[in-house]
């Protein structure tokens, strides 16, 4: 491949990861607590959309903020990996083969 087409090829996957970025930021990513009683959900870009808490998790602060935490935790981790996944199967197929490139996506 030509350094004309190899450049073209480039910004036509740059373009596409782009294009991946911002459909991410419509794909959801539910969790809950083991028991059901928190629920989040999150973008796979990671940004909060809703939590939903039961009532009976009023009653003790400190433990809805460590279902809170873990639970939070728990989603950024999913979409993370959702997120990733994504923009490496776009980075995958239509990245050119330059030498020494191929390990960086292992």
């Amino acid at each position: 491949m030509d350094l004309m087409g190899m450049m073209g090829k480039l910004q036509e996957t740059q373009r596409k990861i782009e294009e991946t970025k911002k459909r991410l930021d419509t794909v959801l990513v539910d969790e809950q607590s083991t028991d059901g009683n928190l629920k989040v959900t999150l973008t796979a870009n990671g940004k909060l959309k809703s939590i939903s808490i039961d009532e009976s998790l009023l009653k003790d602060k400190e433990q809805l903020e460590d279902y809170v935490i873990v639970t939070i935790n728990k989603a950024i981790e999913k979409a993370t990996k959702v997120n990733q996944a994504e923009l490496d199967a776009v980075a995958k197929v239509d990245m050119p083969m330059i030498p020494g490139m191929d390990e960086m996506f292992k």
